[in-house]
């Protein structure tokens, strides 16, 4: 009995001491935070968190399919503005035609993810990517024109929290390009930390009987501000004077027209949105918006004076699922286009007289293409499945940007490597170089790679889809609760214990699961063992409390694990929806040993460099006793996948759906894609009369002599009579253009 009261006496002092370090090492939930940790939903993160999951329950829960409206417009509307669009002209330009502009409006572009019953086209998550995707493989600057509405915008903002009045009045008009949005989030302060930062500020007055807001704001970087019509703005608002019946001080979003309108019968004077941005080159409006002591009226909030401070959570809400879309979208049209164009280029062009294609060092290159291409496809399929449930998965969302962007820059770079001169020489034939020249820009906007890898993914990720410490950091906030810590620390011990168990069993099982005809089963169980090492490495990780915050280099190899567990289960995923496919069994295995790689690197990191002396040499003789156990692709491999996308086979065809060509055979895509197949077939002619030694046919030669005209086509490059008012020997000419045409007016559009 004494031995009983003992342990007892020793389990309450174990957990008052452990109750009382928590309370010091464990993070403060800011306002901003819990906003975060409290929208949206947690989805798939949360099975990996808790370390057990399989590509059959994705299977069974997730499938993807578009409307037979979204595959119409993807064939008609969507093809009619890719042919419309001149990339290079948009570029010397720096703006799209007038009548792409009138295009885009009259055809809802702007408007397809607003519900059928506000005039909007009611797209699904797929359907919009794809829609982005096809268009961001045409001309980067008419699909960011597209995408921000949709994303960024205050359509879908308007929609679930607008009054009445508001959604009935705006949401007809952005949905039938009556409207143009922007929105106004970042000003310079803040960069990244669009909350923490902000600077612009607003106060609640009464004037004239008109309840408002003055308000000061400066933001930058906004996409379509110059051409707006609509100027969603968010700011911190103060009520020093308690004017509010409603509502609360905090971070406010409104809704400021640029002309009067019921809401703002005097309109918004002070409102300035003229002055371009030149984002690299690449010619989508971008710019700022500015205002001194703007009178704001209460109803031009979203959702009115009630919604007053409640800004951060609405935004957060609805913003975050946008990120998974679109800046996804456009990094896998770079992809694909690349699959297609890149991959038939090398077919076609040779240097010492054989296929660059058949290169080993152009070969490593292709392999990578097809790889990043692969996984970002399957991830943004199951992504937008999920989406299609109903969820709303910021973690998941956050991964996607950050993962496919990254990719997206990994696979360009690749690519102009391979074409060489015929990228570096801007003009109508390089289909590459905006893409090129643009591709910072998805890398930097909504939440900059650095800080989604290192703040964002894992750190709210651990908060939000791990499936005790939320509860357990919320019994240390109420500040009394030792008896909910007590259950919830248990329950953390439990799940460490738990998956370190799986850890050591799936470690040991992994050793004896045979590859076989079973390439599902064997991947999967690689992916099931290094699932539960993740979990149990996130507990372990909770011993540095609030420190993980400042621990960026930590923290940015957990996302790493995490964001390829979710692109390993994708590909999984994808395979199983498309195992008809010949040969994708062969693209699986390089990206898994790619996934597997990547997460084992990534765990080392943290093993040699984690912040606790000893934890890290325990954690790995725990988890990978008998060391590094995942190697880079072999590189017959690597050449077996390079030749899939540079073949007619089905493993190209699937990776290059939905990438435009345009049907003008002056167009240097179209001009590829028509010479690809007559090349092959050329070459096949020539090998087959130098095996025979025999003369080619009248056939055959009639094949040989039109490849070689093809290909003289193919490998030539743009040249200009003048370049920026020079003459061809760099003498300056007379201009003729005015000084007054070089500024951008909104009479342009």
């Amino acid at each position: 009995m004494l031995r009983g009261v003992s342990r007892n006496v020793a389990r309450r002092t174990f957990f008052n001491a452990a109750y009382g370090l928590a309370k010091k090492v464990m993070p403060k939930i800011s306002e901003t935070e819990a906003a975060a940790l409290n929208s949206g939903s947690v989805s798939f993160d949360g099975e990996l968190f808790k370390g057990d999951t399989s590509s059959k329950h994705l299977l069974e829960k997730y499938s993807l399919k578009l409307t037979p409206e979204e595959e119409a417009f993807l064939k008609n509307e969507t093809e009619q503005l890719c042919e419309m669009l001149n990339n290079h002209q948009i570029d010397v330009d720096q703006n799209l035609p007038p009548n792409v502009w009138q295009f885009i409006r009259e055809k809802r572009f702007m408007g397809m993810i607003i519900p059928k019953k506000y005039g909007g086209l009611g797209f699904s998550g797929h359907g919009h990517a794809l829609v982005v995707e096809k268009i961001a493989g045409r001309n980067g600057a008419a699909a960011v024109t597209v995408m921000v509405p949709n994303s960024l915008g205050p359509g879908e903002l308007l929609y679930h929290y607008g009054t009445e009045e508001q959604k009935n009045h705006y949401l007809p008009r952005l949905a039938n390009g009556i409207d143009i949005p922007c929105f106004g989030l970042t000003g310079a302060p803040n960069g990244s930390d669009a909350a923490g930062s902000m600077v612009d500020e607003g106060v609640v007055v009464m004037e004239d009987g008109v309840l408002g807001m003055r308000v000061n704001f400066s933001k930058r970087y906004i996409t379509l501000a110059p051409v707006a019509t609509l100027v969603g703005l968010a700011f911190k608002l103060k009520d020093p004077s308690k004017l509010l019946t409603k509502g609360k001080e905090g971070i406010t979003v409104a809704l400021l027209p640029t002309s009067p309108n019921q809401f703002a019968p005097s309109g918004i004077q002070g409102l300035k949105t003229g002055n371009r941005h030149d984002p690299l080159g690449t010619p989508f409006m971008n710019g700022t918006v500015q205002g001194q002591n703007v009178f704001i009226p209460m109803s031009c909030i979203i959702g009115g004076e009630e919604r007053a401070g409640y800004g951060w959570n609405m935004l957060v809400e609805c913003l975050g699922e946008g990120r998974g879309i679109s800046l996804p979208a456009g990094s896998i049209a770079g992809m694909k286009l690349s699959t297609l164009a890149v991959g038939g280029y090398a077919r076609i062009r040779k240097q010492f007289k054989v296929p660059i294609a058949d290169m080993e060092g152009v070969q490593e290159k292709l392999a990578v293409i097809a790889r990043n291409s692969y996984q970002s496809i399957a991830a943004q399929h199951l992504f937008n499945a999920i989406l299609a449930t109903g969820q709303k998965p910021p973690v998941l969302s956050a991964i996607m940007k950050q993962q496919c962007t990254e990719k997206g820059r990994e696979s360009i770079n690749e690519a102009m490597d391979i074409i060489g001169g015929a990228g570096i020489i801007k003009g109508p034939s390089n289909y590459l170089a905006s893409g090129y020249q643009a591709i910072p820009i998805g890398i930097t906007v909504e939440g900059a790679n650095t800080l989604t890898r290192s703040l964002i993914i894992f750190g709210q990720g651990l908060n939000r889809s791990h499936p005790h410490l939320l509860d357990l950091i919320q019994t240390i906030q109420k500040g009394n609760d030792l008896q909910g810590f007590n259950r919830e620390l248990t329950l953390v011990f439990k799940h460490a214990f738990t998956n370190l168990g799986r850890s050591v069993s799936r470690g040991l099982s992994v050793q004896l699961q045979p590859k076989g005809g079973n390439i599902v089963g064997y991947h999967e169980a690689q992916l099931h063992r290094l699932t539960a090492c993740f979990a149990f490495l996130s507990d372990v990780g909770m011993i540095l409390g609030g420190g993980l915050k400042t621990a960026e280099f930590v923290s940015g190899r957990y996302a790493d694990i995490l964001g390829n567990l979710y692109i390993g289960y994708a590909c999984l995923w994808f395979y199983q929806n498309n195992r008809n496919v010949k040969d994708l069994a062969v693209l699986l295995d390089y990206a898994m040993a790619d996934v597997c790689h990547k997460i084992q690197e990534s765990m080392f990191g943290l093993f040699d460099n984690f912040p606790v002396p000893l934890v890290g040499l325990g954690m790995r003789l725990v988890t990978f006793p008998r060391g590094r156990e995942y190697f880079v692709a072999k590189d017959s491999l690597r050449k077996k996948v390079s030749n899939l996308i540079t073949t007619p086979t089905e493993v190209r065809s699937l990776m290059t759906e939905n990438v435009f060509i345009s049907k003008s055979p002056g167009d240097r895509v179209h001009q590829i894609a028509h010479a690809f197949n007559i090349c092959i077939s050329a070459d096949e002619i020539a090998r087959t009369i130098r095996r025979e030694k025999r003369e080619a046919t009248a056939e055959e030669s009639k094949v040989l002599a039109e490849a070689d005209k093809l290909r003289d086509e193919i490998i030539q490059v743009d040249t200009f009579e003048t370049l920026a008012g020079k003459d061809h020997r760099g003498q300056f000419m007379t201009p003729t253009w005015s000084v007054s045409e070089t500024k951008h007016e909104k009479s342009a559009m």
